[in-house]
């Protein structure tokens, strides 16, 4: 018979870590990072990451750029 294993990947680089399904999760994961996202109403969803060099590269990704245009909207020197 085959025990099963539970798989978890880092959202940003793709690393994966395996623990048997009878172990705790916390074990496996040691050292890493995990990110519950509320979604709506009772909907959440869960981001692992294995480092935080790749949380952050996650986070800066989510968060909106200010466009290159309205920086350049306030020209240094100009008076």
């Amino acid at each position: 018979m085959r025990k099963k294993k539970v798989r978890f990947s880092c959202q940003t680089c793709g690393t994966t870590v395996e623990c048997a399904a009878s172990e705790i999760p916390c074990e496996a994961l040691g050292g890493w990072f995990t990110i519950c996202c509320w979604e709506g109403l009772g909907e959440a969803s869960q981001y692992n990451f294995c480092s935080s060099t790749c949380l952050k590269s996650w986070v800066d990704a989510q968060v909106p750029r200010i466009p290159a245009v309205f920086l350049e909207s306030f020209g240094e020197g100009d008076s």
